[in-house]
């Protein structure tokens, strides 16, 4: 909801790209998917795993991808309309590392959660009994961080350009 707020308070005066805008759309869908069922028990995600026969619910998977995958489009967008940094390698490296910062600060945040909570943190962390969970999420998040940039930086530029004019 702050978001929604934060944006509608920008909109005049600084603008997002339409890639920007529904790719937070999409992500925030999915954060409200996951808070609603929990992320270790979203129906489609049992159904999924019951019939592939999984060894958990991968929607928290799916999180955590686009965790780096939207993120990586957001600070891309900051910096090259707030910096003097320019598309190409060193932008790729500084909004991958950006993603992976935040990923990281966010698993700090789940263990903080889970040491103050102890047992009752479970349901929070979502971890359902995979000692590589911490490891899988920021992995994931950096895929995702990578995957968007590959695959969105031509149109993300486009939006850009238009977007000046």
């Amino acid at each position: 909801m702050v978001g929604i707020i934060l944006l509608l308070a920008t909109q005049k005066t600084f603008p997002l790209t339409m890639l920007l805008y529904a790719l937070l759309a999409v992500h925030a869908g999915i954060l409200m998917v996951g808070g609603y069922y929990t992320y270790a028990e979203v129906p489609l995600f049992n159904w999924l795993r019951d019939s592939l026969d999984l060894s958990r619910n991968h929607y928290d998977r799916v999180g955590h991808f686009f965790q780096g995958f939207v993120p990586a489009i957001l600070v891309r967008e900051l910096l090259l309309r707030k910096s003097s940094l320019v598309a190409g390698g060193l932008l790729f490296g500084i909004v991958t590392c950006i993603c992976l910062a935040f990923s990281a600060f966010y698993e700090m945040i789940e263990w903080w959660v889970a040491l103050v909570n102890g047992e009752a943190a479970s349901a929070f962390l979502g971890t359902q009994g995979d000692v590589w969970d911490t490891q899988w999420d920021m992995f994931l998040a950096l895929i995702g961080a990578i995957s968007s940039q590959l695959l969105l930086r031509r149109i993300h530029d486009q939006q850009l350009a238009t977007l000046e004019r």
